[in-house]
């Protein structure tokens, strides 16, 4: 019994520590205001113009019994890691158009004017000519326009390009992969709720159970058929289960904790939910959800855009040594009286040789090519083993729920022996005590098992990449 409550209170926080804190709720827009015109004598009737309401995402939950379904569709909409994924796609996004900016026209204007001073001297040559210094002063402006085009660059901008787009593409796929982990979270903290609420009334039951041995042993004790020794079992029983009655309602409490942060809510919102321990048998296709597995995991996308995305860029390494073909020209006017100037040019851009650094990163190119192959393949098999994992620990979960279902049966038949044994006077404490601790344990592995059950489904679905 009390290493359920435990294993509860973990998982609790560490579902507190996975999710981050909620969003904060966004300002109410004021509703607009409309001045009537001013030519008119009588005003006309203008309707009230009212803003449509703003729904915060605490009020979607207030007074509501939320399903599984409703808990994750809030938070899919609410939880701010899915949206700071969403922002590193758009950014992302943005970077498929930087790479490409250089393929387009290149259009700069520039201004400059200048002042020279120039400093002469004459005269001098002669007695009746005295030195003198001259200054002048000349003002040169240039005005420009200048447009270059590259013509032909043996396809390197378009493989940076197509590069960045592949990375756009892993940003895409890493904001499905935080939505399937924000509905994971979910499903597991709405388990574990459900999970300490049935510890809670399986411990209260073993407190009334422990209370009511109590009574009776004082009972028996106060007219001589019992000795001192019994009571105080008894009441070392009714201790213990005040204790893990006490455990349970903590990890009931962070359970909730867990379920609102994950939704992107406040810690403190209240939450009202259903019961989801019921057992529903499933249908497990073991070759299909494998395939259904490689063909939804984000992972999985990701790894091989990752792979092409360096297969681009190895690509655009080997196009470095090639040159590069611009053509250009520029449109102005320069000194004072704005003479006309203009230039068409064409001009090759070839590196000779560079010290072997093109050479080097064409080698580091490939490597990271390799290496990308090498985890997609890596990813393949990880996605497979932990779609085998979650099949085979929803089949177990299923089998414990089955025993333990038996084990709750035969746990209360022999309290309710024992019970009678005792209360006639032919039974021991002990018998008694034995038998209660063993009905509290059997129910607590069957919430156990059926808590087990929904999380190892949760997981499965994970694995498949469903949400």
């Amino acid at each position: 019994m009390r290493m359920g409550v435990r294993r509860l209170l973990l998982a609790g926080a560490l579902l507190v520590v996975a999710t981050t804190n909620a969003a904060a709720q966004a300002p109410t827009a004021p509703p607009p205001t409309q001045t009537p015109p001013a030519a008119q004598t009588t005003p006309p009737v203008v309707p009230p113009v009212t803003s449509p309401p703003v729904t915060s995402p605490q009020s979607q939950v207030f007074g509501k019994v939320l399903s599984v379904e409703d808990a994750v569709a809030i938070a899919l909409d609410t939880q701010p890691n899915i949206k700071a994924r969403i922002s590193d796609y758009i950014a992302a996004a943005f970077r498929v158009d930087q790479a490409l900016a250089p393929l387009l026209p290149q259009i700069t204007g520039s201004w400059t004017a200048a002042r020279d001073q120039n400093v002469s001297t004459s005269g001098g040559t002669t007695s009746s000519q005295p030195l003198r210094t001259v200054t002048t002063w000349t003002t040169s402006t240039v005005a420009r326009v200048s447009l270059s085009q590259i013509l032909f660059d043996f396809g390197k901008n378009f493989a940076s390009t197509e590069a960045a787009r592949k990375l756009a593409d892993v940003a895409l796929e890493d904001t499905e992969l935080q939505r399937q982990l924000v509905t994971q979270t979910v499903k597991e903290s709405y388990t574990n709720i459900n999970f300490a609420v049935r510890l809670i009334q399986v411990n209260q039951q073993a407190v009334e159970r422990a209370e009511l041995n109590l009574r009776s042993a004082r009972g028996f004790f106060e007219v001589g058929t019992r000795p001192k020794s019994d009571v105080a079992r008894a009441e070392v029983d009714v201790a213990n289960a005040k204790v893990d009655l006490i455990r349970a309602r903590n990890a009931e409490r962070l359970a909730r904790v867990a379920l609102a942060t994950a939704m992107g809510l406040p810690a403190t919102t209240p939450l009202q939910i259903q019961d989801n321990l019921l057992y529903q048998p499933v249908t497990l296709d073991r070759a299909r959800l494998a395939e259904d597995a490689l063909r939804q995991r984000p992972e999985y996308r990701q790894a091989r855009l990752n792979a092409e995305a360096n297969d681009a860029r190895l690509r655009r390494s080997f196009r470095d040594f090639f040159p590069d073909i611009t053509g250009g020209g520029f449109y102005g006017a320069q000194r004072a009286d704005m003479n006309e100037i203009w230039e068409l040019n064409l001009s090759l851009n070839w590196t000779l040789y560079d010290g072997g650094n093109r050479i080097a990163r064409y080698r580091e190119a490939r490597a990271n090519l390799e290496a990308a192959q090498a985890r997609v393949k890596a990813s393949e098999l990880d996605i497979s083993r932990e779609v085998e994992q979650s099949i085979n620990n929803v089949i177990e979960a299923d089998e414990r729920i089955q025993a333990a279902q038996v084990a709750v049966v035969s746990a209360q038949e022999n309290f309710r022996l024992a019970q009678g044994r005792f209360d006639a006077g032919v039974g021991t404490i002990l018998e008694l005590t034995d038998a209660q601790l063993a009905l509290t344990q059997a129910q607590n592995t069957e919430a156990q098992a059926l808590a087990d059950y929904r999380i190892a489904l949760a997981r499965l679905d994970r694995a498949v990449g469903r949400r």
